[in-house]
């Protein structure tokens, strides 16, 4: 199958691909990441070998939207879980947390 990664066309194939990454020891996936054969690899790492280009040179996406055309599986970042936002401190606890603070320093009480 002909994609393009980094702006030049590649003619992968599944099997080049499998063939390719054995023997390869896969990297602690930290992002994106490819199931080949038994294992999970980044998608940078399968980029980097398959393509024989820097990383820096090509975007996980582009390896990515190429593996799965193959058919290989695709994961998500493992921490693509919602990010909570703490709610705002109410001006009470502030200014408590303020004398405190100031009291262990050994500065002046707000409340005088």
């Amino acid at each position: 199958m002909r994609c393009v990664i980094a702006r030049y066309p590649f003619d992968l194939s599944k099997s080049g691909v499998l063939a390719s990454m054995k023997g390869v020891t896969p990297e602690i996936v930290t992002g994106e990441s490819v199931t080949i054969g038994r294992r999970r690899y980044p998608v940078k790492q399968v980029g980097e070998v398959v393509t024989r280009q820097d990383r820096r040179d090509f975007t996980g996406g582009e390896v990515v939207r190429a593996m799965a055309r193959l058919g290989f599986t695709c994961h998500a970042h493992p921490d693509a879980t919602p990010v909570r936002v703490a709610a705002p401190l109410a001006a009470s606890s502030v200014a408590a947390s303020l004398a405190a603070s100031s009291a262990l320093l050994g500065g002046a009480h707000l409340d005088e």
